[in-house]
């Protein structure tokens, strides 16, 4: 039964289904008949499949679903204050699920999206993204014009603010409508991020890793003119222009979603996924697996080689296309986190059973190849080409950072830290 303390999903204009929870705050599910029957129906989650099954919150395969949508760690706690609700992931839901990661919408009961014809936006003025700056991006900070709370939900340990692009220009979403590019500022307490992240995910992309759009941005001039108010602005994979003008959203799960882990299991050394886990379930869905596999085993090698070691399992997704094909998405996140003092230095996911990128030689990529069943030869000649190119890409992609944004000295702590990663793989291989 439906009651006025649940939640109904949403696709567009369609309803897929029901949330409510019971008295622990367990999340279940199921989808609405006429979704069923719906010529564009789709499951939200593999570990959800289609039909007239409830999804209890015993079970927790709804709950862990539904939580990955959600903020975590001092943003999360950001949100709840700013907003004065419940910490729990029901009322975070309830409060924050218009405009998530991915296609889906979630809104109380009794509520519709609103209408495209509908959306509005306001335009972020200078004086409020100076406000976000100072504030790290604590979008919750303030409100909309209206005073009504931003229905904004992306997951993650680090404020996002969800805009919609034009020209240069920044505007918050009202209601439900759709974004289409991702504002990441500084983080207190750690230095030059958003321009580490910048230079990873350009260096990725030398390499014909497929990642998402990004630059870095400053108030006023140059980013490096003044980094702490510096903020990158990253396009978001899962939307685009449909033929009506208008912003269209593109399903999407995380591999935590995907595998049917909560987000705090998405580091293999805290009970999440292997590896393995995610590259077998890619060959295994996957549309196109050869390509797919492919750039999933550069991505983990790139993670070693670039300092990376927050490569987990909610930096990973699938993406699905309006006619239901499944692709591995573009790659986010890529940030140095090995030049960044008091960030773990240990590999989100092990290589060879070695989560400790000093100690992992020629015998750990052996390993690796046998537990993901990858030719040992072939794999050794991918982490040598990797290297080999990051070597002889990594000076160029500095210098156009340099002249794009301005000289960031910062940047030389992220090049010794590759420059000797990659130096020492080579030298382990032979």
């Amino acid at each position: 039964m439906t009651g006025i303390d649940d939640l109904n999903l949403w696709h567009e204009d369609k309803l897929v289904g029901f949330l409510w929870k019971n008295d622990l705050d367990r999340i279940g599910f199921r989808y609405d008949n006429n979704w069923l029957t719906n010529e564009s129906r789709f499951p939200i989650s593999l570990q959800l499949p289609l039909g007239d099954t409830e999804f209890t919150p015993d079970e927790g395969v709804a709950h862990r679903f539904f939580s990955n949508l959600l903020p975590e760690g001092g943003a999360r706690i950001n949100i709840v204050n700013s907003l004065k609700i419940p910490n729990s992931d029901f009322a975070l839901l309830r409060a924050i699920g218009g405009e998530c990661a991915g296609a889906l919408n979630i809104l109380p009961y009794m509520s519709t999206p609103v209408p495209k014809s509908d959306w509005k936006y306001e335009k972020l003025s200078k004086e409020r993204l100076t406000t976000l700056i100072s504030r790290n991006g604590k979008i919750y900070s303030f409100n909309a014009k209206d005073d009504s709370p931003i229905r904004l939900s992306l997951a993650g340990a680090q404020d996002k603010c969800p805009v919609l692009m034009k020209e240069d220009e920044y505007f918050l979403p009202e209601n439900e409508a759709p974004t289409s590019h991702i504002l990441k500022f500084q983080i207190a307490d750690f230095s030059h991020i958003p321009a580490y992240e910048t230079v990873l995910m350009k260096l990725a992309g030398s390499l014909a890793l497929p990642v998402a759009d990004i630059e870095l941005r400053g108030l006023d001039g140059l980013p490096a003119d003044n980094p702490k108010k510096s903020f990158a602005v990253i396009k978001r994979y899962d939307r685009y222009i449909g033929d009506d003008d208008l912003l269209k959203r593109l399903h999407q799960e995380d591999f935590c979603q995907v595998l049917g882990y909560g987000y705090d299991k998405k580091y293999q050394a805290d009970g999440g996924p292997s590896f393995a886990d995610c590259l077998n379930m890619v060959r295994k869905i996957s549309d196109e697996p050869i390509a797919d596999s492919t750039a999933l085993i550069n991505w983990q090698i790139f993670n070693l080689l670039a300092g990376n070691s927050d490569g987990h399992a909610k930096n990973l997704s699938l993406l699905y296309s309006d006619n239901n094909s499944i692709r591995l998405a573009p790659f986010y996140d890529l940030v140095c986190t090995r030049a960044i003092d008091r960030i773990a230095t240990s590999l989100a996911f092990a290589i060879g059973g070695q989560h400790d990128p000093g100690k992992i030689t020629k015998n750990e990529w052996c390993k690796f190849a046998q537990e993901n069943d990858i030719g040992q030869r072939y794999l050794l000649g991918l982490v040598k080409k990797n290297a080999e190119q990051i070597v002889e890409n990594l000076p160029g992609v500095i210098e156009k950072f340099n002249n794009d944004y301005g000289t960031y000295s910062a940047l030389q702590r992220v090049e010794k830290v590759i420059i000797s990663q990659c130096k020492r793989t080579l030298k382990e291989l032979i």
